[in-house]
């Protein structure tokens, strides 16, 4: 099957012909067959929002319909969110690696890249989280239009009694840093859009990396309306990989609000008391002890792992070692 295209969706104001730290309210979409440097927007080509689905809708088309016994083999239409202290040519070089070495070479499904306005500087942390929170709306934006596409094509295969018209793909997330905060607002807004579905799971996998959100996010005895009892509301499962090595989240853990540790830092803060669907994983044995907080992505191995996580693979055969002790 041919490489899916290069696909794009930011909420950063263009100023001058580029993509710039400036949030505003509406999405813009962008598509690239790709071969040219896709960090110059000139490589990429700007579409409506209906231009966007329809092309995602035809390469989605394209799946094969596997049964139930090949499930792990079904191909995705995912999205990554890129984290903090991102500019967006360095989020776009990001998502072009992860697209080529995952989703490419192992003939995965399609590859979205959101790209919200971090600000690309360490200074500009503060800032980031106000801005990963703002972009919440604008995600939720993407999860229900990802819901409709969804329920759309079952409601039609339903009528029709025809299984040859059932959504081909499943719907996986990989979010990085406080990209992962900006997936939890964008979740919760959605939810709460959708009045809470128990019917749709709206997102097969979501995988967060290194997360940069309250390690304590999914308890079971918070609220039901409460970001974390959301989350696993429209998540069919939720895997966290996270190390105890990543200085990063410990110098960001000092800036939130006191007792709070970071998730992809410490882990689940008590794995008996977190819904059934969500699990973390300590990848400190698997990556590269070189830039720890994005070494998940330069690793072959927790990449491998990575890949095991989108596909489904039961928690109890990623082969990966006990938990280790909370880290503050």
């Amino acid at each position: 099957m041919a490489k899916a295209p290069y696909f794009m969706v930011t909420n950063r104001k263009l100023v001058k012909g580029d993509l710039s730290e400036q949030r505003v309210d509406t999405l813009a979409f962008y598509t690239s067959m790709g071969g040219k440097d896709l960090t110059k927007l000139a490589n990429w080509t700007s579409i409506t929002g209906e231009e966007f689905v329809k092309q995602l809708r035809a390469v989605a088309a394209e799946f094969p319909l596997l049964p139930d016994s090949r499930n792990s083999e079904q191909k995705h239409v995912s999205l990554f969110v890129h984290g903090y202290n991102n500019d967006w040519r360095t989020a776009t070089a990001r998502y072009v690696q992860i697209k080529t070495q995952l989703y490419d070479a192992s003939d995965l499904g399609a590859l979205v890249l959101f790209s919200w306005p971090s600000n690309g500087s360490a200074a500009g942390y503060l800032p980031d989280r106000e801005d990963a929170r703002a972009s919440g709306p604008q995600t939720a934006e993407l999860f229900v239009r990802l819901h409709e596409i969804i329920t759309a094509e079952q409601r039609v295969a339903a009528r029709t009694n025809d299984p040859e018209k059932m959504c081909r793909a499943k719907i996986s997330v990989i979010s990085h840093s406080m990209g992962n905060y900006v997936v939890q607002k964008g979740l919760a807004v959605a939810a709460k859009r959708l009045n809470s579905p128990q019917l749709v799971t709206l997102v097969h996998q979501l995988a967060m990396v290194a997360a940069d959100v309250d390690n304590d996010l999914f308890q079971k005895d918070q609220p039901d309306d409460d970001d974390g009892s959301l989350m696993s509301n429209l998540c069919y499962r939720i895997g966290a990989l996270y190390s105890g090595l990543d200085e990063v989240l410990g110098a960001s853990a000092g800036l939130k609000h006191f007792g709070k540790r970071r998730l992809g830092r410490s882990g689940l803060a008590d794995r008996s008391n977190v819904w059934d669907n969500v699990f973390d994983a300590d990848v400190s044995g698997l990556i590269v002890k070189k830039n720890i907080h994005s070494a998940v992505f330069d690793s072959p191995k927790s990449m491998a792992l990575l890949e095991k996580v989108l596909r489904g693979v039961d928690r109890a055969h990623l082969g990966l070692p006990p938990p280790a002790p909370p880290v503050g």
